[in-house]
């Protein structure tokens, strides 16, 4: 055969080969997060706690079965934040525009208090957005907020406390804002570092993007399968099917 036509057929063999183990590589890397990305201009997201009895909804199942009575239907949802022994909100918690728990702008021990920490809100006009604690300012228009910490993307960076390869490895979940305005809700289907979480976000185009907890996260996302109908939580984020 003409070496010349081995050697060519050898290229393309290592080309492909490349190929395929990129694709590999991304469609791996997509199986690893449970993710959910929401337009809040077609597609009602909230935060919830307790109900009209002042009772906490606690778990995913909770919520579904307190939403399925009032004839709405639960697409996703997700933890939304640390809470205290009580179960109370760890930090800011804005319900249908009234302030239920104040901004900790304090410093202390844990995950919450890794500066910069930040808020998840919604405003009045249907949008989303993350910012770091001391950027936070409600004006009244406010409908939604969680705070909780720390930040995983600021400015399109990954928080400077992070590091690649670090062994600190753990089921995580949080939010970030993509370059359109969508919502983007993700968690590790496995343990992973504060890095490479904070990485999947920036990957995916997220200039700001907020840790919301770890290894009691669950997700609920009927259409793929992905029930974890079990956990016991505070607040939680929950998407709904638009009316009809």
């Amino acid at each position: 055969m003409n070496k010349r036509i081995v050697l060519s057929s050898l290229a393309s063999t290592v080309s492909l080969l490349l190929v395929l183990f990129v694709v590999g590589r991304a469609l791996v890397s997509r199986s690893d997060f449970v993710s959910c990305r929401v337009d809040l201009r077609r597609t009602p997201l909230r935060l919830y706690w307790k109900d009209e009895r002042n009772q906490r909804f606690g778990s995913l199942q909770g919520l579904k079965k307190w939403l399925d009575a009032r004839g709405q239907k639960l697409v996703f949802a997700m933890n939304a934040g640390m809470f205290d022994p009580s179960f109370a909100p760890q930090g800011l918690y804005i319900e249908a525009k009234k302030t239920v728990v104040p901004l900790d702008t304090a410093s202390g021990p844990g995950n919450f208090y890794l500066k910069p920490n930040g808020v998840f809100y919604l405003t009045a006009d249907t949008s989303a957005h993350v910012c770091q604690t001391a950027a936070f300012r409600n004006d009244g228009r406010v409908t939604y907020a969680t705070q909780s910490g720390p930040m995983l993307v600021i400015d399109g960076r990954i928080h400077p406390a992070f590091r690649a390869g670090s062994a600190n490895v753990q089921i995580r979940n949080g939010v970030g804002i993509l370059p359109d305005g969508r919502v983007l809700l993700a968690m590790s289907r496995k343990k992973i570092s504060f890095y490479d979480f904070a990485d999947y976000f920036k990957k995916a185009g997220c200039r700001q993007a907020l840790y919301l907890d770890g290894f009691v996260s669950r997700t609920y996302e009927p259409a793929p399968g992905q029930l974890q109908p079990d956990g016991d939580f505070g607040v939680i984020i929950g998407v709904t099917a638009p009316p009809q």
